[in-house]
């Protein structure tokens, strides 16, 4: 019996643990201690120099509540809101034409999405810097036709801050969408038509709460990483419409306060955690959020 149990175990456990071991030695390496490390730096403290020590306290997240920081996650929910729903607006309509395109133009308007993932976001954002600016091509043109005489700003403003969000979340809303799209069964559509249900009342009946799955999924990966770009609202909003990220960002950078950063860091997990529950409670498929 014994000498079974050794060879059903050399059999059968050590090839398991021979392919996933590497991987789990990686993610336990690369994520779980991290996420280990700024958990236990969320309860540390500060001493008199402002150097952080082991100390356990609950003061970083009571300072959570501080009103400055309230203001600055109504503004994050508020822009990553409005980046979502514009996304969506015009993210259905392109996913819809990309998946029921049936000639070679599908392949086309497909790379149009993927191509922006292979430029750097950062560099991608500085370009509509230089195009919003007061000296930008945009204001360039409007004075060149006489429409303004003066710059309009721009630049430093809420909108600037979404159009660069939408800018560099768009893709991330289109291929859920497409996916979605692309699976429904085009005789439920030929019924519907079929029965007098046509162009707008089919797009409401049926279309959209068959691809809602895709929709959601879009929307959580649109709205957290929304909340954490803190490149963009520093490139586009130049500190006029900060997110979480860049709170997180300062704490760590400027006031060297790692363990109220670590917290908030925290907060920004925990919410990721409840919108991807919530997904899921909804019965949305996890592989579409790559988990």
């Amino acid at each position: 019996m014994e000498k079974h149990s050794r060879h059903q175990f050399r059999s059968n456990t050590l090839p398991a643990l021979g392919t996933v071991g590497p991987v789990g030695i990686v993610l336990l390496g690369l994520v779980a201690v991290p996420l280990i490390y700024v958990g236990v730096m969320s309860f540390c403290s500060l001493d008199q120099y402002g150097n952080y020590i082991y100390q356990f306290t609950f003061d970083n997240y009571k300072n959570l509540l501080n009103p400055s920081y309230i203001q600055i996650y109504v503004q994050s929910l508020l822009i990553a809101l409005a980046t979502t729903i514009i996304c969506i607006v015009l993210g259905y309509p392109f996913a819809y034409l990309i998946a029921r395109t049936e000639s070679k133009r599908k392949n086309l308007l497909y790379m149009l999405v993927i191509i922006p993932f292979w430029t750097n976001s950062l560099i991608r954002i500085y370009g509509w810097r230089t195009f919003l600016g007061d000296t930008g091509w945009l204001n360039s043109l409007l004075r060149g036709f006489g429409i303004i005489d003066a710059p309009i700003e721009f630049m430093y403003t809420r909108g600037a801050t979404i159009l660069g969000m939408v800018y560099c979340l768009f893709p991330f809303m289109i291929l859920p969408l497409y996916s979605a799209i692309e699976k429904l069964d085009k005789n439920l559509l030929e019924a519907s038509a079929d029965l007098g249900a046509k162009g707008r009342k089919t797009l409401l009946n049926i279309t959209i709460p068959l691809t809602k799955g895709g929709i959601f999924s879009g929307s959580i990966m649109v709205f957290i990483p929304c909340l954490g770009y803190f490149f963009v609202s520093d490139i586009l909003g130049g500190g006029n419409s900060d997110v979480i990220g860049n709170l997180i960002q300062r704490q760590f950078q400027k006031a060297n306060n790692w363990p109220l950063g670590a917290a908030i860091s925290i907060i920004l997990i925990l919410i990721t955690l409840v919108l991807v529950k919530a997904y899921q409670k909804a019965g949305g498929d996890m592989d579409s959020l790559g988990v």
